[in-house]
């Protein structure tokens, strides 16, 4: 019955009609020489500017530069560039002493070979040996100070013993030297920009790791912490990660192979696909945009999508030639049959990448670019570009004959597989069907809830555990008072005013509340050493450390605090806060507790305003909120695109609730899994939840536009449902399977946040696949009309 319903049968061109069809066939298959020497064109052209492609990471591109806090810290980056974004090296000496003239030697040349890397502000560089760095002592005399290692320092005995006296009267301890006494910090704060252009943090991070291997011979070992280290970390996996990238595409093209049997389709399909993705390199370079470790995954992904759509036409040619049509004839019922669903997947693919863009973050603002051309792309060399191939090589006449018995043998004796999901077409099945999924949803609900925003895991949560970045970060915060993650507090006055008692006093009692929580390892500020200094004053008494409530008395030290304690004006004084680390609840709990001082009526004055936020601690908590506020609207905005392209391809709005449902449920599950694998929503992985549901709506869309064809020619939906499944299930089912196994081998990838979109997406991948073939055919049972098929 199925072949009443299929196209006529012509094997020779001389009988087709080359009027036939819509205008835009017509357009292509009549001047398909021309379409394809274009294509020649454009895949040389841009593929000579794809090898001009760049990897790069610049801080810049990773906040969200907009958010009322980052533009706070920004309109004081001059002061806070101390700490808001610097690479910390702490030098550990192996035989356990610091104080011997070798140590001190070696501290000096990592010393200037940091301070000279492009980059670094050098103003603001900070060791044991930089002059910055002073001692002062009360003595009968009054006071007396200088640097801890000054111009007389020769390396002598005596000259150790008197840097021994001078870390003593320094108070060095946590701060520039470890708590054991074994290691010594070097402080680098980095530049935003050099010559108007944003520090990239890859060449720098693999100039410290070059200084890192060169004196690891030279009796010292380096723990370098940072930001730039975080990125030029992720930029140095990515020649690992484009291993598994490749083992991805090896994958995906034998597995396609073996189903397949066919070399010559096979190869077309990934020649097309690979097409799109050199055009895509191409067309980024032409825009001056580089690559990110975050969209360094796109080009895979628009490779993955593009197998997906070319083994969709091939299966369709491939069975059009099995039935004995010749395959100019065969290319082009393929491309009526399927443009209109593949044309609205890829754009609700694209939309989908698109709507990233609200997600106002440089970073993620460029992956959503890239991948929008990537895909967009691939309406041209799959979605036209591979029938026209197909129309001039065909496929292998033994893969075509394979085919055709398969189908035949199939509809002569059903499939096991096929007759098993025929049953989700029958109410029962259905009914139990649809109940299951509600009860999951529900639990995946209640458990996905609780998913949180930002990282979840000390350290830097890009890395697993045990990789030397995190190694390093233990180690800052085991030994030093301060480690890598850091929130601060900023307090404006009036010009000349920051020093005044009301303003020192509201920063003081703010710094003791937070010294109470757990997860601050201290808050310090002008007011810290303005007590001080009160107590050196009275002969380093401790019983003196405080602030003296006289505004004369705590302006006179104003000259030896600007710097990164006050600005300048003496206009601004920042307060703080090393954390234990920046867990999205850390955050949520300093950032809450401060706002709640901040509000009390007690805590303000006229003469100063309290504002959040600065410090990478800080940035992470802005880039967490505009994470947050994003979510939500991104996900109604890709359903919405994906309701209007399926509404604009069913014309029924029972099948785009089909399409849909399936889709938010794995939305909803997926969630559920990254709270279960304790992963945050974050700038790693919020773009998964678009791809997810941008990519997942392909199965539903060429699933449900078949179906819709057989039910409207007159089967009943059991009947409609198998033939779908002979002509299009097994592709839907290869190309979900493959994609999964694909993404999978990035769970093995050295960055854990490319290992958790691997986890993320093969669970996408799978979960959109089954929905696709049980739950849609389920949902279509109670909701298509009944006009369109009897009751099974």
């Amino acid at each position: 019955m199925a072949e009443q319903h299929n196209p006529p049968v012509i094997a020779a061109l001389s009988a087709f009609d080359q009027s036939s069809g819509s205008p835009l066939e017509r357009a292509l298959f009549n001047n398909r020489i021309i379409i394809l020497l274009v294509c020649l064109a454009a895949t040389l052209f841009l593929g000579f500017e794809a090898t001009k492609v760049r990897l790069s990471a610049n801080f810049s591109q990773m906040i969200p530069v907009h958010q009322p806090y980052i533009v706070n810290y920004l309109a004081h980056y001059d002061t806070l560039s101390t700490l808001s974004d610097s690479v910390q090296v702490a030098v550990v000496a192996n035989n356990g002493a610091i104080l011997n003239a070798h140590y001190l030697s070696v501290l000096r040349n990592i010393n200037d070979e940091v301070y000279l890397l492009p980059g670094v502000n050098r103003g603001y560089e900070q060791s044991l040996i930089s002059t910055q760095t002073t001692w002062s002592q009360v003595t009968a005399d009054g006071t007396a100070g200088g640097s801890v290692v000054d111009e007389n320092y020769d390396g002598s005995p005596q000259a150790l013993r008197i840097v021994a006296e001078h870390i003593q009267n320094a108070r060095l301890g946590g701060r520039l030297i470890g708590f054991d006494f074994k290691s010594t910090k070097i402080n680098a704060p980095l530049l935003l920009q050099i010559d108007g252009k944003p520090v990239n943090y890859g060449p720098l991070a693999e100039k410290l790791e070059q200084i890192r291997k060169k004196y690891d011979a030279q009796g010292v070992t380096l723990h370098i912490t940072g930001a730039a280290m975080v990125a030029g970390g992720l930029i140095a996996g990515l020649n690992k990660i484009l291993g598994f990238f490749l083992l991805s595409i090896v994958v995906t093209c034998a597995v396609l192979l073996w189903y397949t049997r066919c070399i010559r389709s096979a190869a077309l399909v990934v020649v097309a696909s690979l097409t799109a993705v050199v055009w895509q390199l191409g067309l980024l370079t032409l825009l001056g945009i580089d690559l990110t470790p975050y969209s360094v995954l796109v080009p895979f992904l628009v490779f993955a999508i593009g197998m997906s759509h070319g083994a969709q036409k091939m299966n369709g040619v491939m069975q059009d030639i099995g039935r004995g049509t010749h395959r100019l004839v065969a290319a082009r019922y393929t491309f009526r049959r399927l443009f209109l669903a593949g044309f609205a997947a890829l754009m609700c693919d694209a939309t989908s990448f698109l709507v990233l863009l609200v997600i106002r973050i440089g970073a993620i603002q460029q992956l959503a670019i890239a991948a929008t051309i990537g895909v967009a792309l691939l309406v041209v060399t799959n979605l036209i570009m591979i029938p026209i191939m197909l129309s001039y090589f065909g496929v292998s006449p033994k893969a075509a004959a394979r085919s055709l018995r398969a189908g035949t043998a199939a509809r002569d004796k059903k499939h096991p597989v096929w007759s098993f999901l025929d049953l989700f077409t029958r109410r029962g099945p259905a009914a139990l069907v649809i109940t299951a999924t509600v009860l999951l949803t529900i639990f995946g609900y209640s458990v996905g809830r609780h998913v949180q925003i930002g990282d979840l895991q000390t350290g830097a949560p890009e890395f697993r555990q045990n990789a030397q970045y995190n190694r390093d970060n233990a180690y800052l915060l085991r030994y030093y008072a301060s480690g890598s993650d850091t929130l601060v507090v900023m307090v404006d006055t009036p010009p000349g005013d920051c020093l005044d008692y009301a303003t020192l006093s509201t920063m003081d009692r703010l710094q003791w509340q937070l010294r109470q929580m757990p997860m601050v390892m201290t808050a310090y500020s002008a007011a810290t050493a303005e007590a001080g200094m009160s107590m050196w004053a009275w002969e380093g008494s401790p019983k003196w450390f405080g602030l003296e409530p006289d505004d004369s008395l705590l302006n006179l030290p104003q000259h030896a605090l600007t710097g990164p304690l006050m600005d300048f004006p003496c206009s601004f004084v920042p307060i703080y806060v090393p954390l234990a680390n920046h867990k999205a609840a850390t955050l949520s709990a300093v950032v809450n507790a401060i706002s709640t001082f901040i509000e009390n009526p007690v805590n303000q004055g006229p003469g100063y305003k309290i504002s959040l936020l600065a410090g990478n601690a800080g940035i992470d908590y802005a880039t967490n909120l505009v994470v947050a506020q994003a979510d939500s609207i991104m996900l109604l905005l890709i359903y919405g695109v994906v309701i209007i392209f399926c509404f604009a391809a069913f014309r029924s709005w029972r099948a785009v609730l089909c399409a849909v449902i399936p889709l938010a449920i794995t939305s909803i599950l997926v969630q559920a899994l990254m709270v279960w694998l304790h992963i945050g929503i974050k700038v790693a992985t919020l773009p998964v939840l678009a791809l997810g549901v941008g990519i997942g709506v392909d199965y539903a869309l060429y699933v449900l536009s078949i179906l819709l064809g057989f039910l409207r020619s007159g089967m009943d939906l059991s009947q409609a449902y198998y033939e779908t499944l002979l002509s299009t299930g097994k592709i839907v089912l290869l190309t979900g399977f493959t994609l999964a196994i694909g993404v999978s081998t990035w769970i093995f990838a050295p960055i854990k946040f490319q290992a958790d979109m691997g986890l993320l997406l093969s669970f996408m991948f799978l979960w959109n696949m089954l929905g696709a073939m049980i739950l849609l055919p389920a949902l279509a049972c109670f909701l298509l009309p009944a006009r369109l098929f009897e009751s099974a």
